[in-house]
């Protein structure tokens, strides 16, 4: 079986990560980028806010109720992250951290993970 490239990797897991986010949150990001850096998995999804989001954000009480209320989501979801890296790189998930930009509508997603990915994958 031959084995994946870093670029092939990468995009399986970007693949996965916008699955989880239409299946367990209930909306994909526009566009979404994953790279592996030593023992990181950093995920770059745009676009991901409802319309109702983005209105519930104009004010400041509403910004941090979007924030919290996604965190949450994201943190009891863990499990999940857990099979997408084991089952894409082969790794035990760490740790994780996530933060959002309710302006743009841009969330970041870092991973730490238990192997150095870049003898991981040529």
């Amino acid at each position: 079986m031959k084995r994946k490239t870093r670029g092939e990797a990468e995009a399986e897991f970007t693949r996965a990560i916008i699955k989880f986010e239409k299946d367990f949150l209930g909306r994909g990001p526009v566009d979404a980028r994953t790279f592996f850096l030593h023992d990181m998995i950093l995920v770059r999804l745009q676009g991901i806010l409802t319309p109702a989001e983005y209105k519930l954000a104009e004010k400041p009480e509403g910004k941090t109720l979007v924030k919290e209320t996604r965190r949450q989501l994201f943190e009891t979801s863990r499990p999940l992250l857990e099979t997408i890296v084991r089952d894409v790189t082969g790794c035990k998930l760490i740790s994780l951290h996530t933060d959002m930009s309710t302006k743009t509508g841009e969330r970041i997603i870092v991973l730490t993970v238990d192997a150095d990915l870049s003898n991981q994958f040529p």
